[in-house]
This record gives structure tokens, C-alpha cells and sequence, in this order.
């Protein structure tokens, strides 16, 4: 079974039939079966030829039976594919738009209490749960800090603050980061986090930064003096040191000590860029996120699914976040422009009263 199927993996006909499958099942969270498909698909083929393509969307990972009736319904892998591929997102309605409005249309109310008719007004436009998280008046320092791997393009941050708030965010990660060296990221970064805010934290990894290159510097200089190596591409981030040979090493008695120490300073160094990084995607991450079932980190509710975006305030900073949590079966492509727009009125009406 593919682990993690793409749809280029899928041809004309099997990418419509899940499609189509996946648009019915939405509608209504029902199993859907061969023969209703054939009334739907732009190509007219039988019901057996269907059936055929969602028994080898089914081997992908990508259906489900959950009965022993012909029917299937998505898997959290399919409704992740058809999320991020197929979905499409709808224009916010003007009826939506104004139950929106009109939760801010009061400058009197503070801010706890728009909040909560915010909360209110999301629950009930799209009939789930509502999300609200109130935006942070000062910047808090962290507790502790995880960052989960999700996939190859994909991370979750959770942020837990000293005063016990607790934030999930969604970033991608440098190429080539696995979930091991984003434990090692963690544990490196939680050492040195006691008292620092985010910023603080980014800022004193980037003095370790400057202090290892530095190091590395003083160590490479006295190797390249002798001839033994040289730098390519210096002062940028994909320096490298180069060795002439290891038989020049041994002409000069301490080189190959230096040489093992240098080694172990660039893997530290590159360890530190990669973590440093991370807090600075972990910062700026935005935009509105799926969360499909086992994914949704934030709750850990089964068979559910969270949609949130973060809103931010005039600088830019991201200072809380809104969303709809609901069966997996959600109506995305509605949820996410009214979700969307709802985060944007946020931060608009939190730095509109600084």
C-alpha cells in the first residue's frame, strides 16, 4: 500500500471517480457506490469498469469499505489528498459574510465579549464547534516547546508558554529534516529556553551560531596556512572546508585533531542553522490549516477535523487564531473562506483598538 500516494500517481478516469466519490461521501456521509458514480462522471463507462478503480483506490490507501456493501467512503489518507489537491474552495456568500459582520458591528463591546459573539457566530454558520483563541497581550516566555513530523513538507510547532496557553502551528520544514532530528531541535532548543520568549530564543541561538563559526574560523585558518585545505564558497551558508589529502596531515602532527574537531563544528553548526530556522517558520507560520482526523494534534479527537487559521495583529505577529472543528466529513470548501475571513476581521478589529 502507498504510503503516501500523489495524485500523479492517478490517471484521468481514477483521479474524477475519486473525486467525484469524495464530493458525494461530503454531501452525504454516506458510502458511495459504482452505479450512482456512472450518473456523475463526464466519461461514460460502466458500473463494473468503476468499480474496478475504486477497488485500486482502495489497495492506494485512498477508500475505504466500511461495510460489506459495495460502498466506500475516504480514508483521512484520501480526504489529506483530496484537500490538498482537489478541493475546490468556494467564494464566501454574502449571507455568510454578513453573520460575520455583524458580531463587530458594536466599538463598545471589549474585546472578551466580541470574542465570544465571534465564537458564536462561527458555531453557528457552520454548524460545529468553534475555536477561539484570544490574542496574548504581551509576549510570554516559553515552557516548553515539540516540534511533530508530519510528512516530508510538513511540520507541527506546540508552543507551551509559562502561563500555561498552549499554541499549535503548522510549517514546512528544511528539505531533508526527519522526526529524529526534530527531537534533537526540541531537546537543544527546551535546554536553553527557561525565561526566553520566541524571539529571545531565536536570538540567543543565533549568538551560538556566530560563536561556532567563529570557532570554526580560528581552527580552519591554521589547516589552510599550512596548505593542508582551503574554503570554498566562505562566509555563506553552504560553505565547505577542503582537504588536499590525508597524507599532508601527517606532516604537521596535530592537524588531523583539528581536522576531526573542525568536522564535528560544521555538523554542530548546521544543527544550529537548521533549529534556528525552525523558530523563525514557527513564527511566521500563517494561513488556514487542515487538520483530518489522527492528524489534529491540537485535540486529538477521533474522526474529526479542525480547520484554524491564526489572525495577527498590525506588526504582523501572530497573536491568536480561530476555526470550525467538525466531523471529517466538514463542507471545506465553505469552511475555509469562512474561516479565512473571520481571522482576517480579527486582526483587523484587534489592531484597529492596538
Amino acid at each position: 500500500m502507498a504510503a503516501n500516494p500523489h495524485l500523479e500517481e492517478l490517471n484521468d478516469r481514477s483521479r474524477e471517480v475519486f473525486r467525484r466519490l469524495v464530493e458525494a461521501y461530503l454531501e452525504t456521509g454516506e458510502p458511495v457506490g459504482s452505479r450512482s458514480l456512472t450518473r456523475t462522471l463526464s466519461e461514460k463507462v460502466s458500473a463494473a469498469t468503476i468499480r474496478n478503480v475504486m477497488q485500486d483506490l482502495e489497495i492506494m490507501g485512498l477508500l475505504n469499505s466500511p461495510h460489506v456493501s459495495a460502498g466506500r467512503v475516504p480514508t483521512e489518507l484520501g480526504l489529506r489528498l483530496f484537500v490538498d489537491g482537489l478541493l475546490e474552495i468556494s467564494n464566501l456568500t454574502d449571507d455568510d459574510r454578513r453573520k460575520i459582520d455583524a458580531t463587530v458591528t458594536s466599538n463598545q463591546a471589549d474585546v472578551s465579549t466580541l470574542m465570544d459573539r465571534i465564537g458564536s457566530a462561527l458555531s453557528g454558520i457552520t454548524a460545529g464547534a468553534s475555536l477561539v483563541l484570544t490574542p496574548k497581550h504581551a509576549e510570554t516566555p516559553i515552557k516548553h516547546i515539540e516540534f511533530v513530523y508530519l510528512g516530508p513538507d510538513r511540520a507541527l510547532v506546540v508552543l507551551v508558554f509559562a502561563d500555561g496557553h498552549v499554541e499549535n502551528r503548522v510549517f514546512q520544514p528544511p528539505l531533508g529534516q526527519t522526526a529524529s532530528s526534530m527531537r534533537e531541535a526540541g531537546n537543544f532548543i527546551n535546554a536553553i529556553a527557561e525565561g526566553k520568549t520566541l524571539a529571545e530564543l531565536r536570538d540567543a541561538i543565533e549568538v551560538e551560531i556566530k560563536a561556532r563559526r567563529q570557532e570554526l574560523d580560528q581552527l580552519a585558518q591554521e589547516l589552510i596556512e599550512n596548505g593542508v585545505a582551503l574554503w570554498a564558497d566562505p562566509g555563506v551558508g553552504e560553505e565547505r572546508l577542503i582537504v588536499r589529502g590525508r597524507a599532508n596531515l601527517l606532516a604537521h602532527g596535530g592537524d588531523e585533531a583539528n581536522l576531526e574537531r573542525i568536522m564535528r563544528l560544521f555538523d554542530d553548526l548546521e544543527r544550529k542553522r537548521d533549529i534556528a530556522e525552525f523558530l523563525t517558520l514557527a513564527e511566521e507560520g500563517d494561513g488556514v490549516r487542515i487538520f483530518i482526523g489522527s492528524e489534529n494534534q491540537l485535540f486529538s479527537l477521533s474522526g474529526s477535523s479542525l480547520v484554524v487559521s491564526p489572525y495577527m495583529n498590525a506588526d504582523r505577529r501572530i497573536i491568536g487564531a480561530v476555526g470550525v472543528i467538525g466531523p471529517t466529513r466538514l463542507n471545506y470548501g465553505r469552511i475555509v473562506p469562512i474561516v479565512d475571513y473571520t481571522a482576517q476581521l480579527v486582526g483587523k478589529l484587534i489592531s484597529d483598538r492596538g
